[in-house]
């Protein structure tokens, strides 16, 4: 398969997927911090023990501006802070946390490999703050079921579960090369992939393009896709791109589809500029997510059970 980069502006959403934070916070009030309790309640203050901060991801991020919302909307989270990086140093410092059997809360999503990898929970987000659960959409370009339809079978055939992506992110964090984690998945689930391919036939190196961004989901999805498609005798190309030029590219026929569509809440405003001239092909992935999560250690289960910074 072809990677290429083009129009590319850098991955500015939800998912990609910070400062490094220890989980107790700074030096300054990592002191005394062993055995503090929420008043005499005898409860963990965490808030008091993490200095306050929620561990982010990119700014301007779906999951980073629900968190920010968050902390607006909840008064157990007054005087909270979201710090924000990246994905990788956040995932970073969720393994540091739970290393060390310390607390920590970070903006997280799924499927993600660290569902895979720790055990993990979302807290309970009564005020509705980061919506229902999502499913992630397959969207291609209007006249691919016309031009190309054994790719736009398969494409609208694809479905999969979460664990079965997460698998291969997991793979992938743990320093597999992303093609080779795609085609063990692929040979390991052939049961699944014969019912994408069900009722096609094979192509002679017809081209078709799928576009993504660059989230650990989208890559995992968009390259285990490709490969099925590549096996189908298509001459297939990835194209990395950010989230709007992924849409505009897809509604204007730049690109032939994509698998990374994120909907309803992820992708609405995406949705609602360029829905009228892409093709839905529907789910193949439900269950998405996103929230607040933390160690299922700690002791935790709701943004209510919080407590503000006084």
């Amino acid at each position: 398969m072809k990677k290429v980069q083009w129009k590319k502006l850098g991955a500015a959403s939800i998912l990609t997927p910070i400062i490094l934070l220890t989980a107790c916070g700074n030096e300054d009030s990592a002191e005394g911090t062993d055995d503090e309790t929420n008043g005499d309640s005898g409860e963990v203050n965490y808030g008091e023990e993490m200095d306050y901060k929620i561990t982010g991801i990119e700014p301007g991020a779906g999951v980073v501006a629900g968190s920010e919302q968050a902390v607006e909307d909840y008064d157990s989270l007054e005087g909270w802070e979201v710090v924000t990086s990246s994905s990788g140093a956040m995932a970073t410092a969720l393994g540091q946390a739970i290393d060390n059997e310390e607390p920590i809360i970070v903006t997280g999503w799924s499927p993600h490999w660290k569902f895979q990898e720790y055990d993990l929970k979302y807290l309970e987000d009564p005020e509705g703050v980061f919506g229902e659960a999502e499913t992630i959409n397959t969207m291609v370009r209007q006249g691919l079921e016309e031009e190309a339809p054994e790719a736009y079978t398969i494409l609208d055939q694809f479905q999969w579960e979460p664990e079965d992506i997460e698998s291969v992110m997991l793979e992938v964090s743990n320093g597999t090369d992303v093609e080779e984690a795609s085609a063990t998945w692929i040979d390991e689930n052939s049961d699944k992939v014969a019912e994408w391919t069900e009722g096609t036939e094979t192509v002679d190196n017809t081209e078709i393009e799928l576009a993504y961004v660059e989230w650990d989901t989208e890559i995992a999805s968009t390259n285990v896709v490709g490969q099925v498609l590549e096996a189908q005798g298509y001459d297939v190309t990835l194209t990395p791109l950010d989230n709007a030029v992924m849409w505009s590219a897809v509604a204007e026929g730049q690109a032939d589809g994509m698998v990374a569509a994120w909907l309803p809440n992820t992708h609405a405003s995406q949705f609602e500029s360029y829905g009228d001239d892409v093709v839905d092909l529907g789910e193949n992935l439900e269950g998405a997510k996103v929230g607040l999560v933390v160690p299922s250690y700690m002791e935790v289960d709701s943004i209510d059970d919080l407590t503000s910074k006084q």
